[in-house]
């Protein structure tokens, strides 16, 4: 089972010729309204890989709140952790060019109010895996990881938006997932000040969580001790890259979950996010598992490579 604690949105994506720099205004002829959030893509992400999933999170009363649950209920995500709070649904603003580039703004709304106490006991229970994100208050998932790590559950903390994490927390995390940008973020935070992603995960790493840095259009890397696999991205042809992060998460969850061994829970990691980018609009960009399955074929096996710290 995956528990989920985060966030969950409606998107308005506007689809534009190009995307606006400060001062600018961009028109797109459309609008749509889509189910989003990073917590609530991660939770559908890993159910359609196959996992069991319980989300945990705050929406609205409004009626956006049914749009942002829509998906999950569909899949069978169990819901029961939601909570209706007295703050608007969470929405972010995004903005698509032809490239499939996107730029958001969050408003997070009810999100803020999402309490770890609204997880029972009874749900963290060992095998698990506790997935969690940074769009909802930091010290709830501060929280919620210490419990989980008591309960003897497995976590994941994808750094998304990038945040500095307290040196303290770094010891309750099992798995890390952090882009290009945010793996430096959370390595100088730990006193690390490197540039190089690739040293920035394999310093984490040396701490005792396990790193995974995505890099987009070249794959991704995991940094253990000692030891660090690399695999290449699907090669697609992308329309969308707005939920391409959270599906990589959440289908790397899954096969963790599933049993399945770093390299090949990177393939299929790999081969979602790479799908996701091949459908406008984040939930409806997330693959199913068979969809998964058959990208994995087209993917190299990941690779063993050296880890090099100056």
């Amino acid at each position: 089972m995956i528990l989920v604690f985060g966030s969950l949105n409606v998107d308005l994506v506007v689809p534009v010729a190009q995307l606006p720099v400060a001062g600018e205004t961009v028109l797109g002829e459309s609008y749509r309204v889509v189910a989003g959030g990073k917590g609530a893509n991660q939770a559908l992400a890993a159910r359609r890989a196959g996992a069991e999933v319980r989300m945990v999170g705050a929406v609205g009363r409004d009626g956006f709140a049914a749009i942002a649950l829509q998906e999950l209920v569909a899949a069978g995500v169990d819901i029961n952790g939601v909570a209706r709070v007295d703050a608007p649904t969470g929405a972010a603003f995004i903005g698509v060019d032809p490239q499939g580039q996107n730029q958001i703004t969050v408003a997070s709304g009810a999100n803020l109010l999402a309490r770890a106490e609204q997880v029972q006991d009874a749900w963290l229970h060992s095998p698990g895996l506790l997935l969690l994100q940074m769009e909802v208050p930091e010290a709830e998932n501060w929280s919620l990881l210490k419990r989980a790590r008591k309960a003897g559950l497995s976590t994941l903390l994808n750094v998304a938006p990038a945040r500095p994490l307290p040196t303290s927390i770094l010891p309750l995390i099992d798995w890390l997932i952090v882009n290009e940008l945010e793996v430096v973020t959370a390595a100088a935070a730990a006193g690390h000040r490197t540039q190089d992603p690739y040293e920035a995960g394999a310093r984490l790493a040396s701490g005792g969580t396990q790193t995974l840095v995505t890099l987009g259009a070249k794959g991704a890397v995991a940094f253990m001790k000692g030891e660090a696999w690399q695999v290449d991205a699907l090669p697609v042809r992308v329309l969308d890259t707005t939920a391409a992060g959270d599906a990589f998460v959440g289908a790397f969850a899954a096969a963790l979950d599933s049993g399945l061994r770093l390299p090949e829970a990177l393939r299929w990691a790999s081969a979602a996010g790479g799908l996701a980018c091949t459908v406008a609009g984040a939930q409806p960009s997330l693959p199913a598992r068979a969809a998964i399955l058959a990208g994995v074929a087209e993917i190299a096996p990941a690779r063993s490579i050296p880890v090099q710290m100056t």
